[in-house]
């Protein structure tokens, strides 16, 4: 029988029992935090192993505490806020004092007495509620004492006031995380709030806005505690960039130096708070930005000021001449990111500034393209005219100005980098690469310059083609002294560009258009045959010495000899046009071009000009051909040309494939003389194809016996017999039938007699189908005159001859097919 002790008894003993297990419990986490420092004491080590249990719960114990204690602070938060705003009126002035002050000064007096007990969590939520109580008490307070007060004004006193509590209470209990990013965050408004209440201009809005990314900045920089940084950063970034593009509104606006010089303070005020974080960044990268950002507001500042000072046409110039100015600072002893920073900034203006300043060259270089269609019309009134199209600038001559002074500065820090000076450091990649890529770039905008001037300053329009052609002239003597392929390619890519535009800048007279194609033509010439000594031949790469001429790049060796053929293919046929001769004989003249390529590229031999020089050459013939296909004879005696300077290019080594092209174009010319003189036989087109045919076809099967005859003679017998034969079975006389049949019966006996197989079998079904053309007329008239039966029994008859001799017939054709497998 169990005896079950009464209530109250048990009620004891399970308290007893629960003790106990609570006491156990506090001695095993004191073990356990005991364990845990000496494993951290002792060094790194793994993590130490857990019991396997049953899994754990969806929320762990602390954050279902924090959910509920945050929760438990929202409720009391919006309880707070509606007694306050509904509920106010039912108390009178001593009962609302009392109530808010008691309960404030509870909420925040708590969380310390809650810290001492170890109940973090509780006093983060308790304390966030003061907060909030205390933006209520400040609410309250308005109402009850300053009811008169602006609203905004007692904002930006109340937000100050808080933020310094906040701020206060925060490092009075630090072990609290909310009250100091919630003080920073209430820093944020008092400025710009009293800026409101004030009713300030821009001015002193944006003034209160950097003032407060300073502030965040000095927190961001300087505060320890890692939350307070990360708040600060963030308003330090957007008020700082809002305060930044609010003074260069401000600076763009301005119409006088004085308001140029008040918002220029405001932009050097904000470059001064990016340069203090590039000074204390740790980061090199954000060093680097952020002391690119700080020049820009600088050279921002004082080009706004120098902007108002001049004519509103040179705005982009003042502000390159500042960036330029910025450059400076690399000779500084700032700090290596500053500088680097700060030549960024530099190069950031100056390539705005030269990309307001290219469309005028872009101007001068494309607008001529429109002579085109109004060649030799007469000669405009000056160089501007010339273009045909409005330049893009009122004053286009600071385009040339603005690209000339970036060239310069470029020019300049490529001697600076060449001699050593060392004050930027080690440079990112191969300082001969940051020096010959500056190079380049002052070379280009250089000419860009150059390019615009004429029609920039209105010179007359004979100056410009010459001021053209001089660019041409210098850029290619840079390509030729070059002593790298990328400076040598880059110079001979823009006289390349520069001498299309001046060529088509010509055509407006026939005077100008002649002097300036030969111009271009000697000149690339002259580089051709530079660049020709300077580019070893495969034969004398592995001979060159240590003591050779440095070799150009053979992109730009080739890019000077297809321009010189070019030029040289347009000047003949202007020439043609001059003298007034008729298309196709301006096209026959301008074949002296590819015969002169032709015989150039076979003396330069296996130098690596030979081949471009020989593809320009069979582009100009193609020209040349195009030109005198409108009048057959002429494109006859043009087809004959080309074809032999096509032979004779496949006289050399290594060339021997264009033997195909010169037989084609010497084929071709004969059937266009032969068109022209009204021949439709075949035979005549074809067998001047077919003799030549079968004695390569001969030549080459006696080289090498082991190439069939249909390989060898195929072709060559195709192309007589078969037009042949089908203009034969539509040819009402005897003649054309009986000579085809004798030819093809000769080519059958001499298949069979040399055991050749492509003339047997050609020949055979050529003559067979021959005979059969011959007679069918007569099959015909003894079909019409046989009696119907008699088709059928003949063929009965046959099949029964074949089924009976059927294993003779097998044999037979086995015969057949093994005699022409023995034949060639």
């Amino acid at each position: 029988m169990t005896n079950i002790p009464p209530p109250a008894e048990e009620l004891r003993l399970l308290d007893w029992e629960l003790h106990q297990l609570e006491a156990r419990r506090t001695q095993l986490l004191r073990r356990r935090a005991w364990l845990l420092g000496v494993l951290r004491a002792a060094g790194p080590a793994g993590p130490p192993s857990r019991p396997a249990g049953p899994p754990a719960p969806e929320a762990a114990p602390p954050s279902a505490q924090n959910i509920l204690l945050t929760l438990g602070g929202v409720l009391l938060t919006i309880a707070a806020i509606a007694f306050t705003v509904v509920s106010w009126g039912h108390l009178g002035i001593a009962g609302r004092g009392a109530v808010l002050g008691l309960v404030t000064l509870a909420a925040l007096g708590a969380p310390a007495l809650l810290l001492r007990r170890s109940l973090r969590s509780t006093a983060e939520a308790v304390a966030g509620l003061g907060l909030a109580l205390t933006v209520l008490d400040s609410y309250a307070l308005r109402h009850l004492a300053l009811p008169e007060t602006g609203t905004l004004a007692y904002a930006a006193g109340t937000s100050a006031v808080l933020a310094t509590l906040w701020a206060g209470y925060g490092l009075l209990l630090g072990a609290l995380r909310l009250p100091l990013p919630a003080a920073v965050v209430t820093a944020q408004l008092p400025l710009l709030l009293w800026a409101g209440a004030a009713d300030a201009g821009d001015h002193a809005v944006t003034a209160a806005l950097l003032v407060t990314a300073a502030f965040d900045t000095a927190l961001a920089l300087w505060a320890t505690v890692r939350s307070v940084r990360v708040v600060a950063a963030v308003g330090g970034c957007t008020l700082g960039l809002w305060g930044a593009a609010g003074a260069g509104l401000l600076s763009a606006r301005a119409t006088d130096p004085m308001e140029a010089a008040r918002a220029g303070v405001l932009l050097l005020f904000a470059a001064l708070i990016v340069l203090v974080v590039a000074w204390r960044a740790k980061e090199p990268r954000i060093a680097m930005g952020a002391a690119g950002a700080g020049g820009l507001l600088v050279v921002a500042a004082s080009g706004g000021v120098l902007r108002t000072a001049l004519p509103p046409e040179w705005t982009v110039p003042a502000y390159l001449v500042c960036g330029v100015a910025l450059a400076a600072v690399v000779r500084t002893a700032l700090p290596r990111p500053v500088r680097l920073g700060a030549a960024g900034a530099s190069a950031v203006v100056q390539g705005l500034a030269v990309l307001w300043a290219l469309p005028v060259t872009a101007v001068a270089l494309l607008g001529p393209l429109g002579w085109a269609t109004r060649s030799w019309t007469g000669a405009p009134s000056d160089a501007r005219a010339a273009l045909l199209i409005e330049l893009p600038l009122s004053h286009p001559m600071l385009a040339p100005l603005v690209l000339a002074t970036s060239a310069a500065f470029l020019l300049v820090v490529s001697g600076a980098l060449g001699r050593g000076s060392a004050w930027l450091g080690p440079l990112p990649g191969s300082s001969a690469a940051v020096r010959s890529g500056t190079r380049l770039g002052a070379l280009t905008l250089a000419w860009a310059a150059a390019v615009a001037l004429p029609s920039a300053l209105r010179l007359p329009y004979v100056a410009g083609p010459v001021a053209q052609l001089a660019v041409t002239a210098v850029l290619l003597t840079v390509a030729a002294r070059a002593t790298s392929a990328a400076s040598a390619l880059t110079a001979s890519a823009l006289a390349l560009v520069s001498s299309v535009s001046v060529a088509f800048l010509a055509l407006s007279t026939e005077a100008a258009t002649l002097g300036t194609l030969g111009a271009l033509t000697a000149l690339f010439l002259a580089a051709c045959g530079w660049t020709a000594r300077r580019t070893p031949s495969v034969r004398g790469e592995a001979a060159a010495g240590a003591h050779a001429i440095p070799a150009v790049g053979p992109a730009a060796a080739a890019l000077a000899a297809c321009a010189a053929v070019a030029y040289a293919t347009a000047l003949a046929c202007a020439a043609g046009a001059a003298a007034g001769l008729r298309l196709e004989h301006v096209g026959l003249a301008a074949l002296a071009v590819p015969a002169l390529a032709a015989f150039a590229a076979a003396r330069l031999g296996r130098h690596p000009l030979a081949l471009p020089v020989e593809i320009m050459a069979a582009a100009s013939g193609a020209l040349a051909l195009t030109l005198t296909a409108g009048h057959a004879p002429t494109l006859a005696l043009a087809l004959s040309l080309c074809g032999l300077i096509a032979a004779g290019t496949a006289l050399r080594p290594g060339r021997r494939p264009v033997g195909y092209a010169a037989g084609a174009l010497l084929l071709l010319a004969s059937w266009v003389r032969l068109a022209s003189w009204g021949v439709v036989t075949p035979e005549a087109y074809t067998l001047p194809a077919t003799v030549p045919a079968l004695l390569l076809g001969s030549w080459r099967r006696r080289r090498e016996p082991e190439v069939s005859s249909w390989e060898a003679y195929g072709p060559g017998l195709a192309l007589t017999l078969l037009p042949s034969l089908a203009a034969a079975w539509g040819d009402a006389h005897w003649q054309r039938p009986l000579l085809l049949g004798a030819a093809a019966l000769a080519l059958t006996l001499i298949g069979a007699r040399h055991r050749l197989r492509a003339p047997l079998v050609l020949g055979g079904t050529v003559l067979a189908l021959d005979a059969l053309h011959e007679l069918a007329p007569y099959l015909v008239q003894v079909a019409g005159a046989l009696p119907r039966w008699l088709p059928p029994a003949l063929a009965g008859l046959l099949l029964l001859g074949v089924g009976a001799t059927y294993e003779q017939r097998l044999r037979d054709a086995r015969r057949l097919r093994n005699a022409l497998g023995r034949m060639h």
